[in-house]
């Protein structure tokens, strides 16, 4: 099954998407993830990204689409896979149908003040990089890190302004993706409102909307 994941910064995407590559057995694959391990392992194409990231420019849609379809060629996509963060506009989408036919699109929703409430409760140590959040995982003392004793800290982007900033910018390019794959009748929206205790019960519709 070859699935494509939509949904907003601090959604909870990354919890899912853990879930549902266990249960159906296929890769989950972020373009962040694809851009590493091909400049890592300096594929031709992989060096054409870098050269562009090197001078802090963008990476061209063309070169983006062909890191994707070098990675989906291998032999751990054959069963299937999960893309996140790809595609990102209708011209990447155009393209990725030529590489694969895609057979779900899942579009994880919550309400803005459900994700601003999540994200600017989040807390990183400062030494070791471990997250807490003020309400779902506090640490036993205010401020502290339970593993390092580190400084709790507040990113940049993690305050409510910043996340406004991030929605903002998630729908306008988005919204165009959700009509797309609606006009194809592969989508489906996945209620991801449920606090982090539900996670099984989110996962459960996700089965449900995969298996329809």
């Amino acid at each position: 099954m070859n699935i494509v994941l939509l949904g907003s910064p601090g959604v909870g995407k990354g919890t899912y998407a853990e879930k549902i590559s266990k249960i159906y057995s296929i890769p989950q694959i972020s373009t962040g993830d694809i851009f590493r391990e091909a400049i890592k392992n300096e594929t031709k194409v992989g060096l054409e990204a870098k050269s562009y990231m090197d001078k802090g420019e963008l990476v061209p849609d063309e070169v983006t689409i062909k890191i994707v379809k070098e990675r989906l060629e291998k032999d751990d996509c054959k069963n299937g896979f999960m893309l996140d963060g790809f595609p990102r506009t209708i011209a990447q989408a155009d393209a990725l149908s030529e590489i694969s036919k895609i057979d779900k699109v899942l579009s994880f929703v919550a309400d803005d003040e459900i994700i601003i409430d999540r994200l600017s409760g989040r807390r990183v140590c400062s030494e070791c990089g471990r997250i807490f959040h003020v309400k779902n995982i506090p640490p036993k003392i205010e401020g502290i890190c339970d593993i390092c004793e580190g400084k709790l800290i507040q990113r940049e982007d993690d305050k409510p302004e910043s996340i406004k900033k991030r929605l903002d910018v998630y729908k306008k390019q988005t919204a165009p993706l959700i009509d797309y794959y609606k006009e194809k009748n592969i989508l489906a929206e996945i209620d991801a409102s449920k606090p982090i205790e539900k996670v099984d019960e989110i996962i459960s519709d996700v089965r449900k909307a995969l298996e329809e």
